[in-house]
């Protein structure tokens, strides 16, 4: 029995959706962001699965009380690497995989291929393709092919620019690794945060490979940040139900 936790971030404030509701708990085709992750979690027989949560966090409790998760409370938002490690005291010594509450189109099989690819030697980073990956971290790759960096688009030089494969902030990793890589983190950069990111050159600086996954296509990995973005995702959502409907038969 494979033993694994999955972590999903959900302490954001959401600031440019303009409502007093936290980010992950505004609707897409009627359920709350944060539960089309958790439902998609639940497809992989997680052996526990943590919610971080802050800005709201009474209202997500509340709002998640049916589900068999436990919290975390990062009670200041000091960055992804500064949120994991609020719920590290609860994991386990398996697999772990990062999630986030406002990415709510990420399909289950490409979190298995994503899984399928971590042991002690290797951790696991979702990578994405993209036209236009002006906004994103993106992937630097050693000579042998190898993912050695994530540098975000603030830090990029112009040949860096050029990369249009970027990180969607999906990883795995095991729980050994991670504890080892937390407390290295620093918050010294332009945002003053703790990145979970820095990881990967944590990973490449030990010898451990990077091994990268791609969703189906890039809207399984598209977050929400405003509520232009959630139209988006909500045509997209229904075209993907209309899709698998017919693909099932149904007329």
């Amino acid at each position: 029995m494979h033993d694994l936790d999955i972590v999903i971030l959900a302490a954001g404030k959401g600031t440019r959706m303009r409502s007093q509701l936290p980010k992950v708990l505004h609707t897409l085709a009627g359920k709350p962001m944060v539960e089309h992750v958790l439902a998609t979690a639940s497809g992989l027989n997680p052996s526990r699965t943590h919610v971080v949560i802050g800005h709201g966090a009474d209202q997500l409790r509340d709002a998640l009380a049916e589900y068999d998760v436990s919290f975390a409370l990062q009670e200041e938002q000091k960055g992804t690497g500064h949120a994991v490690a609020q719920a590290q005291p609860q994991l386990g010594s398996g697999i772990v995989l990062v999630l986030y509450g406002d990415v709510p189109l990420i399909r289950r099989d490409t979190l298995a291929d994503l899984l399928a690819k971590v042991d002690e030697q290797h951790m696991g980073l979702l990578t994405v393709t993209l036209e236009d990956p002006s906004g994103y971290g993106r992937i630097v790759r050693d000579a042998e092919g190898h993912a050695v960096a994530i540098v975000e688009q603030k830090d990029a030089n112009e040949e860096q620019l050029a990369i249009n494969e970027c990180n969607t902030g999906i990883m795995a990793m095991t729980s050994a690794q991670l504890k080892r890589w937390l407390p290295q983190l620093s918050a010294e950069n332009a945002q003053g945060e703790y990145y979970l990111t820095d990881v990967i050159a944590m990973a490449a600086s030990e010898g451990v490979k990077v091994a990268t996954a791609q969703p189906h296509n890039a809207t399984e990995v598209e977050g929400v940040n405003n509520r232009s973005q959630m139209a988006r995702l909500e045509r997209a959502y229904q075209q993907q139900t209309a899709e698998t409907l017919m693909a099932q038969g149904v007329a």
